[in-house]
């Protein structure tokens, strides 16, 4: 039983990445706990997949179907909603406080996460002036936190968390910032994000030189952290446990459905100063895309099956699941989309909608993670021509989000204690993660796998 336990989410942290050479840290503490395999439940993309570990439930419980929403009643797409009101279920500190009345809890840069029933919260939330400049500052709970990380630690590097200057400093703020509130407060359950691993993945593919070496930057990162907090008041009584949120599969091609949809006459578009804007009021149809799937949103009085014919067939779709077959996958929330696509893992979904590039609206080449009707890599990437985001979506190189069908699509999971209720070698499942954590602190027996698809059947690589 312990008093103390540090859960670390990882984007894109797989098995085979945890070798002594590369990640001296990670491979301490399996070797002293353990390491297993584990197994994100689809969509395999940030926003539904630490959904499901902090419930323990899965996206057509919780109602996290994908990064962003689209909502029906004021046709508008939200992404990156930030409030935790859209998690339906007891999340993993509420269950905490019950079962330990007094123990509290942190939560660093989880999405979904404001007003969240943690003692500690802070995460992204920059202030957009009217004069259109933007002013760096992160919500935080409780009121004044945050102004106490910035006169210890300086501003949040919202610059190194996404877009083109994405890198480690981020993550070091981050921890730094983790192990400041530990030091000071004590909190028992830890709960840090650190996307370090998301940004040379996606740019160079997931096996490339630039990959392998943020996996080491990054376990360098985490063995500071780990002994920072060794140090402190806590340093006897702390578990660490380190999840893989997904795992990136190399990408060779991209899928416009939005264009497709457009080409079959299903999607409106309105001209304004020369661009063109996708008109959702008028479309028939349109596609809510999200790295290796999309969620299409069928207007009332258009056939569904008209729209799910489009996909089928085309390359690089692997599977098109409408009404009832939205099951199949585990994605059936009246949140998705009526049709919903779901690309094999050499390829991603772009949320592009113009024929011509002369025609892209200008926040199509700018960091814009609001506007944009799904999720765009391209962001990562700078036009040093247009001193802009880049519109070639072939950059891309690593891509995430399809169901977990083979072993590369597996992440891992590392524990540091020798207690712990997981095997080495065991398959666990993203929707354990919040069991598993529980346990460490009062030991109790962990059934793993519960919300498994029976669809779900692991192919070879």
């Amino acid at each position: 039983m312990s008093k103390h336990v540090v859960v670390f989410s990882i984007p894109g942290l797989r098995r085979q990445d945890v070798t002594p050479q590369q990640t001296p840290t990670l491979s301490d503490w399996a070797g002293v706990g353990a390491l297993a395999e584990l197994i994100p439940t689809f969509p395999c993309v940030t926003s539904p997949v630490q959904a499901s570990m902090v419930t323990g439930t899965p996206p057509s419980s919780h109602g996290v179907i994908a990064n962003g929403f689209f909502h029906r009643d004021r046709n508008e797409v939200e992404f990156w909603v930030g409030r935790n009101d859209v998690i339906t279920g007891r999340q993993v500190w509420d269950e905490l406080r019950a079962r330990h009345p007094g123990y509290t809890s942190a939560v660093w840069h989880l999405q979904n996460i404001k007003d969240a029933g943690a003692d500690f919260i802070v995460t992204p939330a920059p202030i957009h002036e009217p004069d259109g400049t933007t002013r760096l500052w992160c919500y935080s709970k409780p009121e004044g936190l945050y102004q106490q990380l910035l006169d210890a630690l300086g501003q949040f590097p919202l610059q190194h968390y996404w877009g083109p200057l994405s890198g480690i400093g981020s993550t070091k703020w981050i921890l730094d910032a983790a192990a400041w509130l530990i030091e000071k407060h004590r909190p028992n359950l830890n709960w840090v994000y650190v996307p370090h691993l998301d940004y040379a993945a996606q740019k160079f593919g997931p096996n490339s030189s630039q990959a392998q070496a943020a996996v080491a930057e990054l376990d360098r990162a985490l063995g500071d952290f780990a002994q920072r907090v060794l140090g402190s008041a806590i340093g006897r009584d702390v578990v660490f446990l380190a999840v893989g949120e997904y795992a990136l599969t190399d990408v060779t091609g991209v899928i416009y459905p939005n264009r497709i949809l457009r080409e079959a006459g299903l999607l409106a578009v309105r001209k304004e100063g020369g661009a063109e804007y996708i008109d959702l009021k008028g479309s028939k149809a349109f596609a809510m895309v999200d790295h290796q799937f999309a969620h299409v949103y069928v207007q009332a009085g258009e056939r569904i099956d008209r729209v799910a014919e489009l996909f089928r067939g085309t390359r690089g779709v692997a599977g098109v699941y409408q009404g009832a077959e939205r099951a199949q996958v585990g994605i059936d929330h009246p949140r998705s989309g009526d049709v919903v696509l779901v690309c094999d893992d050499a390829r991603w979904c772009a949320y592009y909608w113009w024929l011509d590039d002369a025609a892209a609206p200008a926040f199509g080449r700018t960091v814009d993670i609001h506007r944009k009707p799904g999720y765009d890599p391209v962001e990562l990437f700078f036009d040093p021509v247009t001193k802009g985001i880049p519109l070639d979506a072939g950059l891309v190189k690593g891509s995430h989000g399809a169901p977990a069908m083979k072993p590369r699509q597996r992440t891992a999971l590392v524990c540091s204690a020798a207690r712990s209720t997981i095997e080495s070698g065991r398959t666990c499942r993203d929707t354990d993660i919040k069991r598993i954590a529980l346990s460490l602190f009062d030991t109790t027996p962990v059934e793993l796998g519960k919300f498994l698809p029976s669809r779900l059947v692991v192919e070879s690589d």
